[in-house]
């Protein structure tokens, strides 16, 4: 499979489940998707993204060497919301080294702090928050002001998830 040309020729939940079949686990195949991801034009970069996240989903293990260079993406001005919501999507199921923990968090509370950031990436931010306050507690309560002080400013899938997460932070 050319991987570029099959991105580009379709963008449907089909199409990007016919990619995240071919790269399957392999590290190889996922290394040129990363690549893709990362260093192509912006169309490419939009289009990776969605099975990028299927395929660190169902193999978390691929993430490993890349999520420097992943996250890095993020400090980007010009990383489109694509990149962006499928990079924190992904970062909801793949084991985060304790090294990374600080720049993860600090996106995400960024993310969740924003007026302008899309509903998806602040869903995900928190549930990717709420996955490191179990490593981290004392992050618990600000999280729960961020959460408390935008509810009623926020999108339904916000408000949705962050009720979710206060209700489990409460137990």
């Amino acid at each position: 499979m050319k991987l570029r040309d099959e991105l580009l020729k379709e963008h449907t939940k089909e199409n990007c489940m016919r990619i995240v079949r071919w790269v399957g686990g392999s590290a190889e195949r996922f290394a040129q998707l990363v690549d893709l991801f990362i260093n192509d034009e912006y169309r490419v970069v939009q289009r990776a993204a969605w099975p990028l996240s299927y395929v660190l989903h169902d193999h978390p293990e691929l993430a490993g060497k890349h999520l420097p260079v992943l996250l890095d993406n993020l400090d980007n001005p010009a990383v489109g919301s694509a990149a962006k919501r499928n990079t924190i999507r992904a970062l909801q199921t793949v084991p985060i080294p304790e090294k990374y923990h600080g720049v993860v968090m600090n996106h995400c509370f960024n993310y969740i702090s924003s007026p302008t950031e899309k509903p998806a990436v602040k869903a995900f931010s928190l549930t990717v928050l709420e996955n490191l306050s179990k490593i981290y507690p004392d992050i618990k309560g600000e999280l729960k002001f961020i959460i408390e002080d935008a509810m009623d400013n926020e999108s339904p899938a916000f408000v949705s998830r962050a009720k979710k997460i206060l209700a489990r932070m409460s137990k």
